[in-house]
């Protein structure tokens, strides 16, 4: 176990630094991502490489953000998934960030279900740096994140009793871009659509979903696990 002095919670000009634990066994990748972070503002304040630590360290030192890798020390299966579950449970305001090296759909609709603040990201696919850092503070600010390549794994491999059937293709497509933790906005200008039609498809597939009024945000994340459960 690594660890770093815990900084000043806002920098020179007194904007919030997002405070970081890093838990991936991997050295290098670590220390690159370490290095990444502290260049793009943001403070890691511990690190490690074994998965018993996760929790001592997320108590110990209260970071904004955990970013993890499921499978870690000592069997690497399914600890990081067990620790961010955990963090789930027991601190819901922490943003947790996975970052794995397989497409493991079980676990990524795990870890969506528990709601806001959740990304699931593949290592292989996480090529531009920006965007990378936009993820990492829409998680903070209370979005989630799902890697496209594995909402496109899960559109293809519906399952024959189709929660999705009476949802026309344009709501299809509105889902699947929720599943990848846009906003309407975002949505809007992806599809070259008006913020207006994609708030109609949002309050459609909601309807068709069966999703209640509840007065708060939890009816897309509904949405969303339904999207990722019709395989």
């Amino acid at each position: 176990m690594t660890t770093e002095p815990s900084g000043q919670h806002r920098g020179n000009d007194g904007t919030a630094i997002t405070r970081v634990l890093l838990a991936e066994d991997d050295v290098l990748l670590r220390a690159g991502l370490a290095s990444l972070l502290e260049r793009s503002g943001f403070e890691v304040v511990g690190q490690t490489g074994d998965s018993v630590w996760i929790l001592p360290l997320v108590r110990e030192l209260a970071p904004d953000l955990v970013v993890l890798d499921i499978r870690m020390p000592p069997t690497n299966t399914t600890e990081g998934l067990d620790a961010a579950l955990e963090i789930r449970t027991e601190f819901p305001e922490i943003g947790i960030l996975v970052l794995s090296a397989h497409a493991e759909v079980e676990h990524a609709m795990e870890l969506l279900a528990t709601g806001q603040r959740i990304g699931y990201l593949l290592k292989s696919r996480v090529t531009d740096v920006g965007e990378f850092i936009e993820t990492l503070e829409r998680i903070v600010r209370g979005g989630s994140v799902m890697d496209p390549a594995l909402v496109q794994e899960l559109v293809s491999a519906r399952r024959r009793n189709d929660p999705l059937a009476a949802l026309s293709q344009r709501e299809r497509d509105v889902l699947a871009l929720m599943a990848e933790g846009r906003s309407n906005a975002g949505i809007a200008r992806r599809l070259w659509v008006t913020e207006g039609t994609v708030e109609k498809h949002v309050r459609h597939i909601l309807a068709k979903l069966s999703l209640p009024e509840t007065g708060d945000d939890h009816r897309r994340v509904l949405a969303v696990v339904t999207f990722l459960e019709a395989r």
